[in-house]
């Protein structure tokens, strides 16, 4: 007899329409969200930077001799005439039974249901094709800061700083015109300011000509010398002139 021959298998004996017992519902325990979340305050409580602070024992208060040893409490005199505790009740006593409430649980809790205020269902968002939810309030989505009745408003200790600094710069401002009128200082005008300006820009264009009219080559002292006389002068200029560019209120003493 041929082993392979499929009509004579003996796994063919087997019927096929045989299925596999429905596997009973999976335990879950109802205080399963409790323990989780006191898991995650604990976890929480221990996520510090470095170790807990505690406060550190005083050097004068040192581990003394038969300090761990436990204190007995005082010896008392034992009485037998204490009050004892009250009896336990007999075998033949029964409690009172059969007492019933005349209230409708049913009817009460319909109409605390159609009476109460519907509940709100909380906003979520999911984030991922998996269908994570998450809190929509807490997310930043929400547009809070916005709708806030201050928001655009400048804050009050803003203003109140604003006002200080105004105030210091006017008493500075009045100041500086006290010492100014002490010492008989001047402003100088616009036009006179320009025309210092413009003549300290020709006297340099003068020196820097000269400055360009040198010989190539300097090999005798005196133009040395005379090379860095010129080249000084032209710096001092040109410090004088970003000066006067820079301030555009510029005082003078007068000349007594």
């Amino acid at each position: 007899m041929d082993p392979t021959c499929s009509s004579e298998c003996i796994y063919n004996l087997i019927p096929s329409d045989l299925k596999e017992p429905p596997q009973p519902p999976r335990y879950i325990s109802v205080f399963k969200a409790a323990i989780k979340d006191d898991m995650q305050k604990v976890k929480t409580a221990m996520k510090t930077m470095g170790p807990a602070k505690v406060e550190v024992p005083s050097p004068k208060d040192f581990l003394k001799k038969h300090s761990k040893e436990k204190v007995l409490p005082p010896k008392q005199k034992f009485d037998r005439n204490q009050p004892k505790k009250p009896a336990v009740p007999l075998k033949t006593d029964h409690p009172v039974m059969g007492i019933q409430s005349g209230k409708n649980f049913v009817n009460t809790n319909a109409a605390n249901v159609i009476m109460g205020v519907a509940k709100k269902p909380q906003s979520i968002y999911v984030d991922k094709r998996t269908g994570d939810k998450h809190d929509l309030e807490t997310s930043g989505l929400v547009p809070k800061y916005i709708n806030k009745k201050d928001y655009g408003i400048t804050p009050e200790y803003i203003c109140k700083r604003n006002e200080e600094v105004k105030k210091a710069q006017e008493e500075y401002d009045h100041y500086i015109q006290e010492n100014l009128k002490k010492a008989a200082m001047k402003r100088l005008s616009d036009e006179e300011r320009e025309a210092v300006l413009q003549g300290l820009k020709k006297n340099w264009e003068e020196v820097h000509k000269e400055f360009q009219s040198l010989s190539v080559f300097i090999d005798s002292i005196p133009k040395k010398t005379r090379k860095q006389k010129l080249e000084e002068e032209m710096k001092q200029l040109e410090h004088d002139i970003g000066v006067i560019e820079k301030h555009k209120i510029i005082y003078i003493a007068n000349k007594k």
